[in-house]
């Protein structure tokens, strides 16, 4: 039909749906006529997304509470989507959180949680889905990564270097994808307005105390109009762009100075 929504049939999987970007990336997905399946930890406040969001928008959509963060929570959620009778066109990857101050003297957990759920529960799903994608030559994979992505970061050293992972990770699957149909894009927001800064402890550093924050609905619009386009990387905001072009002709030392600076916790 002509007046058919682009996403009518897909579904697209959501992990980190509760809240902030992920919830937004969902609505954005719903617009379009995409069925929903969302993760996160907290069944509750998944299922008030998903009830706003289906009724809405017109689509089916399914809730699956699952630590990613755990290993094995890729396939735990994939087995139970399976389960469910359903299935994944399109897979977006934003669950994932920081955490600031120096790597010295930081809970250890803390620090591997990061990479567990920020990296390797990201590459369990995409290398469960990713197959079925190409076979049939459509779908794609939207990874959250971070502006942070294209710098070191000491004060927040192993959440910079995660997301300097997962930019890396979806560079190269774009280019193995090229001429499949499948899309793959990395949205690489600057700060944002989300429960994320509070949890990460960033609204206490200088670069919480000054950068401009984005509202989370333009950097989720940004990130999924990006991937429509297969653009490789999505930057939002103008002055992220700028920064983000400058960084690679600065001295490295100069630019990780820069990146403490900002970093640094400002006195009460």
């Amino acid at each position: 039909m002509a007046n058919e929504r682009p996403g009518a049939g897909q579904t697209v999987l959501v992990t980190g749906a509760s809240m902030g970007i992920g919830v937004d990336l969902a609505e954005c997905f719903a617009k379009d006529g995409y069925d929903l399946i969302l993760s996160a930890r907290s069944e509750a406040a998944l299922r008030d997304v998903a009830a706003r969001l289906s009724a809405s928008h017109g689509v089916k959509a399914a809730v699956f509470s699952v630590d990613l963060a755990q290993r094995g929570g890729g396939n735990r959620l994939a087995e139970a989507i399976k389960a469910a009778g359903l299935s994944v066109d399109v897979l977006v990857n934003n669950a994932g959180f920081g955490k600031a101050g120096a790597f010295a003297g930081s809970a250890a957990e803390s620090q591997l949680g990061m990479i567990d759920l920020n990296d390797r529960a990201l590459v369990e799903l995409t290398h469960i889905y990713w197959p079925q994608m190409l076979a049939r030559k459509r779908g794609g994979i939207l990874n959250v990564a971070s502006i942070a992505a294209f710098v070191p970061g000491p004060l927040m050293a192993v959440y910079y270097a995660s997301k300097a992972f997962v930019l890396s990770f979806s560079e190269a699957l774009w280019e193995e994808a090229r001429g499949t149909g499948v899309h793959v894009s990395c949205l690489c927001p600057g700060p944002t307005k989300s429960k994320f800064r509070e949890r990460a402890g960033t609204d206490a550093t200088r670069l919480g105390k000054t950068a401009a924050v984005m509202e989370s609905i333009p950097v989720a619009e940004a990130g999924y109009a990006g991937f429509l386009r297969n653009q490789r990387i999505v930057i939002t905001g103008k002055g992220n762009s700028r920064t983000v072009r400058m960084a690679p002709f600065l001295p490295r030392t100069m630019v990780l100075k820069m990146v403490r600076n900002i970093q640094s916790p400002v006195a009460n």
